[in-house]
């Protein structure tokens, strides 16, 4: 009988249909062979993003009810934690504070932390949680904020090289987490002239590109490898969620097989999950295309708040085929391996 990989918490969202929260991440886990055991933190009938949504948001006292129990049952004995989104700043603290209690427990607990806030300039949750947020950082073995999480969590805003620096300092020195993949942050010139040439797209290219940097410290040194990989049009919800959940079930540090030459288990694991990632999107963008026009219209706000299942439809077609893309996934199926390199000189360049 195979033996598995260990089990994981995951406290995060549901939803009862499509595929963004636990949704996107549960199942990619137990497709590379952890047992996961499941704490909802809310129960919607769908992500926002199709404008119709509703159902319960669990409060601290459920929470901490669920956690007690599954204590007293001792079943409350994960390998490694995963937490994502969460309403409201009791609901937050009580999930921080379990994460605080499992580290006390077990010290060599792998928690990686999504801390999930916002994006594109916005927050998703009450400004009081985000206090919370930067409280539990320390307990965090990985986190993968995206570039606006990042500069909400250090108060930095990136804009050069010395910005980017201090924000990355400020996580590793002042809330002292050892790994941090910022998963995805827009490549405006400022940080095109900032990576090394080897690390930059094609100058030929007419399509917007995204970064993934990922940062190890250990001993107060930082070792920084970054990708560029080019933007799919359209909207897709859960990204953040599926690629969390790759990089805590490739991240290994016992273990470097597989690992190639000049990869850390913190670089290994991101460019597992952003290229595993990235091919599911493929996937996902190539199936919503081929669907009906009136599935796969362009967005018009004025034309979805006049006819909601116009942007329903586009919602639907575009969740993401998790369950199509099992053998990406699971790594059966070939795939671009998009690789995250060295940044050498990133600290005193």
């Amino acid at each position: 009988m195979a033996k598995g990989k260990g089990r994981i918490l995951s406290i995060q969202s549901h939803v009862a249909y499509g595929y963004v929260g636990g949704k996107a991440a549960v199942f990619p886990l137990q497709c590379l062979g952890y047992d996961v055991d499941v704490v909802n933190t809310v129960n919607f009938s769908n992500h926002s993003g199709y404008g119709r949504f509703g159902g319960p948001r669990a409060s601290a006292d459920e929470l901490n009810q669920i956690f007690s129990i599954m204590e007293q049952n001792e079943l409350l004995r994960p390998d490694r934690l995963l937490t994502g989104y969460v309403p409201g700043a009791e609901a937050t603290a009580a999930v921080t504070a379990l994460a605080k209690k499992l580290r006390e427990h077990n010290p060599e607990l792998i928690y990686l932390l999504d801390p999930v806030l916002g994006d594109s300039g916005r927050l998703y949750v009450a400004p009081e949680v985000v206090p919370i947020y930067r409280d539990a950082l320390p307990l965090a073995t990985i986190i993968t904020p995206n570039w606006f999480e990042v500069e909400v969590l250090t108060e930095v805003k990136m804009t050069d090289a010395a910005s980017l620096r201090k924000a990355l300092w400020t996580l590793h020195e002042k809330y002292r987490v050892p790994h941090v993949v910022i998963s995805s942050i827009p490549l405006k010139s400022w940080l095109t002239d900032l990576l090394p040439a080897h690390l930059r797209p094609p100058t030929t290219s007419d399509v917007d590109y995204l970064a993934c940097i990922a940062s190890s410290q250990s001993d107060g040194v930082s070792s920084v490898h970054a990708k560029c990989f080019p933007c799919l049009p359209g909207y897709f919800s859960g990204v953040g969620d599926l690629f969390s959940a790759l990089v805590l079930a490739h991240f290994d540090e016992a273990n470097i097989e597989g690992q190639a030459s000049g990869e850390t288990p913190l670089s290994y694991a991101a460019s597992q999950a952003v290229s595993k990632t990235h091919a599911i999107l493929s996937l996902t963008h190539e199936a919503a295309s081929a669907l009906p026009e009136d599935e796969r219209q362009a967005t018009d706000e004025e034309l979805d708040a006049r006819e909601p299942m116009r942007k329903i439809k586009r919602m639907r077609g575009r969740e993401l085929r998790l369950i199509q893309g099992q053998d990406i996934i699971r790594g059966t199926q070939p795939i671009d391996y998009k690789k995250l390199e060295p940044w050498a000189g990133f600290w005193t360049v």
